[in-house]
């Protein structure tokens, strides 16, 4: 006996149809799903690569900070010592000229003066001393500024003293500045070479200065 399929044709289609849409829907969202997974997985894996940059930047900011600090100390190193080597060479080259200055000191200290301290602060020298009268220190003063080593000699102050031990008589103190005087070049090589000689005569003794009563 023969089957009949009572069922319309169209129905049958439309049934098709719509397996095939949701096969195909599913496979769709199967994909989607899938390509959301793997953007993801990128996303995360340049998130990972910016970290791992970014600690690196971090690193090598504190070694350049390092390296910047160690330069610092290097630089005030080399300050200090271009600043020593400065004295040194300031020394050595004003070795000489203390000489003379000395010396021209000797020279220009009259009788009845009698000198108890000297500093020198860059190019002033700050005398102290004793005297027996006060044109004694102004003899000391005239020499001073006619000499070729020291100028501008400044009277600090004076003050009168009795002195026992010098037969009741009035001695003075005082303090007194006088400014170094610059050398020329030419002037400076000429008494460098002679310095041997302005350290024979310094050294030679001389005559203690008495006191005029």
């Amino acid at each position: 006996m023969a089957k009949i399929n009572l069922l319309p044709w169209r129905e049958e289609l439309r049934t098709q149809l719509k397996k095939q849409f949701y096969i195909v829907l599913a496979g769709a969202c199967f994909i989607g799903a899938g390509m959301v997974y793997l953007y993801d997985l990128k996303i995360q894996s340049d998130i990972e690569y910016q970290v791992q940059n970014n600690n690196k930047i971090v690193e090598e900011t504190k070694k350049m900070d390092e390296a910047i600090k160690e330069i610092d100390s290097l630089r005030g190193k080399r300050t200090r010592l271009i600043e020593r080597m400065e004295v040194i060479q300031n020394l050595q080259g004003n070795r000489s000229v203390i000489v003379h200055q000395f010396d021209e000191l000797v020279h220009a200290i009259p009788d009845g003066v009698y000198l108890t301290s000297m500093e020198k602060k860059g190019d002033k020298f700050s005398v102290e001393g004793v005297a027996d009268a006060n044109n004694r220190v102004s003899n000391l003063m005239r020499n001073l500024d006619k000499s070729d080593w020291f100028s501008n000699s400044s009277l600090t102050s004076v003050t009168s003293k009795d002195d026992k031990k010098l037969d009741e008589e009035t001695t003075s103190n005082f303090k007194l500045s006088v400014m170094e005087e610059k050398q020329s070049k030419d002037k400076s090589l000429k008494t460098t070479v002679s310095a041997p000689e302005v350290v024979k005569q310094s050294a030679a003794p001389k005559p203690a200065n008495n006191l005029e009563k």
